[in-house]
């Protein structure tokens, strides 16, 4: 399945001389649509500096859209692109020099990198993937922490006896399991540190399996919800399914396990709840 950006050989937007700018396909492309944005809202707001305000309207959407498009198209596209699908590759390289150490270290501290913001710096990454290759194994791997936060607050709401936290632990659970795990974590178990914990461990144990099965992913929808993810849609359901449908297993297994034997208990205090961190890109953006 070929869905990614790419360099159609033979088509040229533009020849100067020995210089060719090649045409190139966007289709499901993430980074050079990200800068254009990006290059829209700067070109837009110095336009405004110095263009009279009854002719704006008019005026500035014509040269943004024709400076843009001529800079995407002849330079940044082309260039961003490439890098894009060198990106890719070299995840590839990465995982396979040893893909159950780097999903165990980065399953196991998924989540930490998510109570920081930090995890928005790792999204584009799998994003691309799936852009450049139609693929993720990336995003296999941090499906897994998905489905062990939701185990864990599964576990704090059988174990409990208050009717409160029954209710939270269990509507956590649901939401981690549906891919949405802000509710278990800031509402559960990072409020009892210890359902934390055990989430993460279960999440490097199947970070670790879903490295030595090379479980591959190609849809970014995670958790039990998202298991029609692992089907190949070439092959269809292959062992790779079966491979993350046994991973889910132990993981939400382990979570439930070690949260409901160690990790909570009635008389344990409930912290302060943490605030969800916001999105830096958006911020940015939102100062611009």
């Amino acid at each position: 399945m070929k869905i990614a950006p790419e360099i159609d050989n033979g088509l040229d937007i533009l020849n100067l001389g020995d210089f060719n700018f090649p045409f190139v396909a966007y289709t499901y492309s993430i980074f050079p649509m990200i800068l254009a944005a990006w290059l829209v809202k700067k070109i837009e707001l110095w336009l405004k500096k110095w263009v009279p305000l009854y002719i704006q309207a008019i005026f500035i959407p014509i040269v943004v859209i024709g400076v843009v498009s001529t800079i995407t198209f002849l330079f940044t596209g082309p260039v961003i692109t490439w890098l894009s699908q060198a990106l890719a590759v070299g995840l590839q390289s990465l995982l396979s020099l040893n893909a159950p150490i780097f999903g165990a270290i980065i399953d196991g501290f998924y989540q930490i990198l998510v109570i920081f913001g930090l995890h928005w710096g790792i999204i584009p990454i799998y994003v691309n993937d799936f852009a450049t290759l139609g693929y993720s194994y990336l995003s296999a791997m941090v499906s897994v922490p998905i489905v062990a936060q939701g185990g864990a607050a599964l576990a704090v709401a059988v174990k409990s006896k208050k009717a409160k936290l029954k209710e939270l632990g269990y509507a956590g659970a649901i939401s981690a399991f549906c891919g949405i795990t802000e509710p278990a974590i800031y509402g559960i178990n990072l409020r009892f540190r210890k359902p934390f914990i055990c989430a993460s461990i279960a999440s490097a144990v199947g970070g670790f399996m879903t490295g030595i099965f090379r479980i591959n992913m190609w849809s970014i929808i995670g958790s039990i919800i998202g298991l029609p993810s692992f089907i190949d849609p070439v092959n269809g359901i292959t062992s790779n399914f079966w491979y993350a449908v046994l991973v889910t297993v132990v993981t939400l297994s382990l979570s439930f396990v070690l949260t409901y034997m160690w990790g909570y208990n009635d008389t344990m205090e409930m912290q302060e709840k943490r605030q969800k961190p916001k999105n830096p890109a958006k911020e940015k953006l939102a100062k611009l």
